[in-house]
């Protein structure tokens, strides 16, 4: 097996991420954090990140990385011979999209015309929104499947999204849409933008 590609995979951990520390990432990825913090510190040398200094420090990518990880993913996926497996699968993942959100949402607001949030009181409104996320999960751990047999970085997708929906069924409300865990929507939102990033897309213009 070839020895996986730091440079790529430091600067896509922390474009998933968006801003944080070399621990969160090397986490994220299953490596080493001089492994992360090597790689990105290369990165930087060549104007692709910057680490910021203050009450909340961390990495930041800049304009030409962003532009700097896409070609390596595209040049990754050629390379693999991969991109219309791909592309399928980010064609199967858009398909659930809409209706992921609308979960969502009803996790959240349970009168959407009144505008009534969720304080999730009604166990059996509950779950009948988390019967729906189930479904979602049966039709997109076979996607996650597909892509991590594409490429092997996609690999912890699948058993990411068992994580968080293990630990709603178990009672903690916090892992359908809390974003600052692994919750089942934060884990949709990086698998979504690891299939655009890949793929060259931008989300602003994405169709759905």
């Amino acid at each position: 097996m070839a020895e996986p590609n730091m440079s790529l995979l430091a600067l896509h951990g922390l474009r998933l991420k968006g801003f944080a520390e070399t621990k969160v990432i090397a986490d994220f990825l299953g490596v080493s954090e001089s492994e992360v913090n090597d790689a990105l510190n290369e990165a930087s040398t060549g104007g692709f990140t910057n680490y910021r200094e203050g009450a909340r420090s961390g990495w930041m990518m800049t304009a030409e990385g962003r532009a700097e990880n896409e070609r390596l993913l595209s040049a990754e996926l050629d390379g693999a011979g991969q991109r219309d497996a791909v592309v399928s699968c980010y064609q199967q993942f858009l398909a659930l999209n809409g209706r992921m959100l609308a979960a969502c949402t009803s996790w959240q607001v349970k009168d959407q015309d009144a505008q009534i949030m969720n304080d999730h009181s009604d166990p059996a409104y509950d779950a009948a929104v988390i019967s729906e996320l189930e479904k979602i999960d049966e039709a997109v751990q076979p996607i996650c499947a597909e892509l991590g047999e594409a490429l092997e970085r996609y690999g912890n997708y699948g058993p990411r999204f068992v994580f968080a929906l293990d630990k709603l069924r178990g009672g903690d409300n916090d892992w359908f849409t809390k974003p600052i865990i692994e919750s089942y929507h934060t884990v949709w939102f990086e698998l979504h933008e690891d299939l655009l990033a890949t793929l060259g897309i931008d989300r602003a213009s994405e169709k759905h």
